[in-house]
């Protein structure tokens, strides 16, 4: 058992594939006619979210539903917090009503670590996305989707050593690429960031990882996976690129570079999508997309981190 998700930089080999198979098992009890478990009876888990979020919030309300877990969803909007509330007064308000767990989503880049190591609070911290920081059953969902499009019934206990996956789009702004990036290397795979220059980070000389800029060139190494990141414009400043034509001409995913790509070869997008920009409709709604089979697999994995972090007694 784990106190907290704060990182995949923090989880080793053999904790993600632990993580990995307890997913699988969640995932079969979700093809049972009744999908709830009794695991987390009697346990409080707030949702807290202080940005916009539709299929992390519903994803995690449903997994912590399904694990039988009392769930209340907090919104800034419309809350104390639109008032001034700090995070250290909603923590402890929330340590005050009894909260076992906090899937929190903030604005702020270490947000959620500073909430599981402050005392605020004795509940479990998952982190549901920091700002431009991380955020991880993101990835342990696409490392999963990965795995099981892969390996099939025969996926248990295995990493992702010796696959190829190409990480697209807007890298500087995107939790999603750094969560991927430490998950999906601890996990064996090669990763390869392709990005306008504009949008690589700095110091990524230090990532272990690849980078360059033309994605023509790196589909014709052959990936075994493409990601597509959405572009943050909501996060953006100032113009990084010309404009959203040259960007999609550049860098997005469009029928005729999904047809260069292996037979075998996966699609990927976090969402939401911005179709026609990053990637083509007729590509994310092809066969070889893994779009919606994220979305489905994200109810198993969360529902796994939230039996990970609150199945047991706590240290803290």
């Amino acid at each position: 058992m784990s106190d907290h998700l704060l990182s995949t930089r923090d989880l080793s080999r053999d904790a993600a594939v632990a993580l990995l198979d307890v997913a699988e098992d969640m995932a079969d009890t979700q093809r049972r006619t009744v999908k709830k478990l009794p695991t987390l009876r009697g346990t409080t888990v707030v949702n807290l979210f202080f940005e916009d979020s539709t299929r992390t919030r519903i994803s995690f309300e449903a997994a912590a539903k399904r694990l039988s877990a009392d769930v209340i969803t907090f919104s800034a909007k419309g809350s104390s917090v639109s008032k001034g509330e700090s995070l250290q007064d909603t923590a402890q308000t929330l340590q005050a009503m009894g909260a076992d767990g906090i899937v929190i989503r903030h604005q702020a880049s270490g947000a959620a670590a500073v909430l599981a190591t402050s005392g605020w609070t004795r509940a479990a911290v998952v982190n549901a996305g920091d700002g431009t920081h991380e955020h991880p059953t993101q990835a342990l969902l696409d490392a999963f989707t990965i795995r099981k499009r892969r390996f099939g019934a025969g996926s248990r206990g295995r990493d992702l050593a010796g696959l190829d996956v190409v990480i697209v789009g807007d890298v500087l702004h995107s939790r999603v690429a750094r969560s991927n990036v430490w998950l999906l290397t601890t996990l064996g795979a090669t990763v390869r960031l392709v990005a306008p220059p504009t949008l690589l980070p700095t110091h990524i000389e230090s990532w272990p990882v690849e980078a360059g800029t033309d994605l023509d060139a790196a589909i014709a190494d052959g990936p075994d996976v493409v990601m597509m990141l959405r572009v943050q414009r909501e996060r953006m400043t100032e113009a990084f690129f010309p404009s959203a034509r040259e960007y999609a001409a550049l860098y997005g995913l469009s029928a005729a570079r999904a047809d260069r790509l292996r037979a075998d070869a996966l699609v990927m997008h976090p969402g939401p999508m911005n179709r026609g920009l990053e990637i083509a409709g007729s590509v994310a709604d092809s066969p070889r997309s893994t779009v919606l089979e994220q979305v489905e697999n994200g109810i198993a994995v969360r529902m796994a981190v939230l039996y990970d972090v609150l199945a047991g007694e706590r240290t803290a």
